[in-house]
């Protein structure tokens, strides 16, 4: 029998960005998370190294920005990349608030609190880290974070078919309105509507032979928005 449901936000896909999405909307609106699998499984749990933000008082947001637009040989979006270093710290901030144990330093005089390295293409140590399992550090806090907020419905082992838009309906308009879902247990389709869909779904990079990408990494989000008509950019950077 199908099931149909409907919560103010339909977030699917339930790694670092599916998780925080919920999480920031959850105290003022009821939402659906759904996960292709288990709630943790996709790439963020995979993801070592760390994130990189400027925290060292020897850095710069205008550093930290000439380094991303040097190592992207043209190609990156300026304003973007502006955007996503400027907000770094507030976001970083956002998760040791929420309890991610990334490593601290032991040297009071390197001028951070937290412990930074520095990889390829920076001139400043600018990574903070959680030993070198840091998406697993975000995605286990994260996760916990979501199962005891009261405003999360999380659906686990559940793959998203389609998005359900007015034009599909023969409505009048074309706004996307919802998802069909599939249970994988039950396997049984299930019509999720919603105020707002936000897609999370990550990459396609289990498409390859050989990958250490997870199974999950099969660009579901992608197929969706491109048959709802969604604008499809950069997928040659696949």
């Amino acid at each position: 029998m199908q099931r149909q449901t409907f919560h103010d936000v339909l977030i699917i896909g339930s790694g670092a960005a599916g998780l925080s999405l919920a999480l920031r909307l959850a105290d003022h609106a009821r939402i659906a998370l759904i996960s292709k699998g288990p709630l943790t499984e996709g790439a963020t749990l995979y993801a070592q190294g760390g994130i990189s933000v400027v925290l060292d008082e020897h850095d710069s947001l205008n550093s930290h920005i000439a380094d991303t637009l040097a190592a992207g040989a043209g190609l990156c979006d300026e304003e973007v990349v502006a955007y996503c270093v400027e907000q770094a710290r507030t976001d970083i901030q956002w998760l040791i608030d929420k309890g991610v144990p990334f490593t601290r330093e032991t040297d009071a005089s390197n001028g951070s609190d937290y412990h930074l390295t520095r990889e390829g293409g920076h001139s400043h140590r600018r990574i903070i880290h959680a030993a070198d399992a840091t998406g697993r550090a975000v995605e286990k806090t994260l996760e916990q974070q979501a199962r005891e907020h009261p405003g999360i419905d999380i659906f686990e082992y559940h793959l998203a078919i389609d998005l359900i838009t007015g034009r599909k309906l023969g409505l009048d308009h074309d706004r996307c309105i919802g998802a069909y879902i599939l249970d994988l247990e039950a396997q049984t389709v299930h019509a999720f509507g919603a105020r707002m869909v936000a897609l999370a779904t990550g990459g396609a990079g289990k498409v390859y032979l050989y990958t250490s990408n997870p199974d999950v990494a099969t660009g579901d989000g992608i197929a969706m928005a491109w048959r709802a008509g969604c604008r499809v950019a950069n997928m040659e950077f696949i």
